[in-house]
């Protein structure tokens, strides 16, 4: 079953490019994974270090198992203690419905 993650960062203001830089690689990496979905990141219009990172995976085993553990994900997880001001605020979610704009 699909799984979503909304991770919520607050960045250190002085750390904001080298934050988004990682990430960035990070979220290209992933696009070729089989059982990635989607990643949507957003960024809060009233504060510019605080971003939120929507993304969905095919499985939480294989996120715990296999994603998490890919070697693009090593130098990003090894700077988040000095990009961030507090820890993630990571929830998980299963979807219930799904609705997209038709075209006519």
């Amino acid at each position: 079953m699909p799984v979503t993650y909304l991770i919520k960062f607050q960045v250190v203001p002085e750390r904001r490019e080298q934050f988004l830089e990682l990430l960035n690689g990070v979220l290209d990496a992933m696009r070729s994974e089989p059982m990635f979905h989607e990643a949507i990141l957003h960024s809060d219009p009233t504060s510019d270090n605080r971003f939120m990172l929507y993304e969905t995976w095919e499985s939480h085993e294989d996120v715990i198992n296999a994603q998490l553990q890919r070697p693009y994900r090593h130098a990003w997880h090894e700077a988040l203690p000095t990009l961030l001001e507090q820890e993630r605020d990571i929830t998980i979610w299963e979807p219930l419905r799904a609705d997209h704009r038709q075209d006519v």
